[in-house]
């Protein structure tokens, strides 16, 4: 027997055994009258095994009952079970519903807003193109190298929640072929962009690294994700993901250069990407954009002044508010300081 709210599915077996009942007849005999072995029989009285077409006939001849009945039985059964399984997975569903950012999501308008919680978890199911949202915690299904501050039950889902908006919008987007060396080749191409206004680099970023089979999107942060970027594999093509959090420039190209990082460094697809992993995603990050050489000869000078730290970034051709946030990062400076240096971006796909 399986219950739901509403729903109680009773196998044809409880029928049978009224039946035999009537008789006086034990399950053993039943089972030589209907030439089955007994654990057969036990396991249909039970509702484990299938009543089929033949053994309704079987039924028909010994208890007297149409064959047609017990065929009918046997559906009416199947059926309450499909709707009481499935009425159990609503009620699964809206309690794992509880921490995707579902308000945000409307928000954005990346769904609809929902009449009811069934509708909402409908509405769900298709967003993540799954048949129940418990399938969310396979890590099958969420290979993903990412730059997060802070790790929550529900930052995983808002995590989830921005990765597979990212991989929808990556759909929209032609790539070639991956090729990882070709990343290792153009990552100057991409270094000099620092210095561009969005409107003007967006689009020659996106080309760029849609020639290496990379699909870039740009996505509005979700409270709580504590993300700034994320990238996976989606078929033929690699999706990456970024969200300029705080909108603050340097940390878009930090967290660009930690995702570029994942792709060379081979992080993306593993079954699970470690802490060291980051940091090596981090470490690369931070000597693309300053050569490690380069900061210790400008670190050398003990000069911090505005004028120095535009010198220093024109040098190394890099805007000088990625200079500012790498002195910030490793407290050579306050975070209240040259902070007009610094811009602020306002990306949009």
């Amino acid at each position: 027997m399986i219950k739901s709210k509403t729903i109680i599915a009773t196998p044809p077996g409880a029928t049978i055994k009224e039946q035999i009942k009537d008789r006086g007849m034990t399950q053993k005999e039943l089972a030589l009258r209907m030439q089955m072995s007994e654990k057969h029989i036990c396991e249909l009285l039970k509702g484990n095994v299938q009543l089929t077409p033949d053994v309704a006939l079987r039924l028909e001849n010994i208890l007297g009952i149409p064959a047609s009945f017990w065929n009918n039985l046997e559906a009416i059964y199947r059926d309450k079970i499909t709707r009481a399984n499935a009425e159990n997975q609503i009620d699964t569903d809206i309690d794992a519903a509880k921490n995707i950012p579902f308000k945000e999501m409307v928000k954005f308008k990346w769904v609809k807003q929902a009449k009811n919680d069934v509708e909402k978890i409908t509405i769900l199911r298709n967003f993540f193109e799954v048949s129940g949202l418990t399938a969310l915690k396979n890590p099958e299904i969420n290979k993903i190298a990412c730059r997060r501050l802070v790790e929550t039950e529900h930052g995983d889902y808002a995590l989830m929640t921005w990765a597979q908006k990212a991989k929808l919008e990556a759909r929209k987007h032609d790539v070639s072929d991956i090729n990882i060396s070709k990343v290792k080749t153009i990552l100057k191409d991409i270094r000099s962009m620092t210095t561009e206004n969005p409107k003007t680099f967006c689009s020659k970023l996106e080309q760029c690294l849609a020639s290496c089979g990379i699909a870039i999107v740009f996505l509005p942060h979700i409270g709580g994700s504590f993300l700034h970027g994320a990238t996976f594999y989606d078929g033929k093509k690699i999706v990456m993901g970024l969200t300029v959090r705080g909108k603050d420039a340097d940390r878009f190209w930090f967290s660009l250069f930690h995702e570029i990082g994942h792709v060379v460094l081979g992080h993306i697809g593993k079954d699970c990407v470690t802490i060291d992993d980051e940091r090596a995603a981090d470490l690369f990050a931070e000597n693309s954009l300053i050569p490690q050489e380069k900061i210790k000869e400008f670190l050398a000078q003990n000069n911090f002044s505005k004028n120095n730290i535009i010198k220093f970034a024109n040098s190394i051709k890099i805007a000088p508010g990625i200079v500012v946030g790498r002195l910030q990062k490793e407290n050579y400076i306050g975070y209240n300081r040259m902070y007009d240096l610094k811009e602020k971006y306002a990306i949009v796909s």
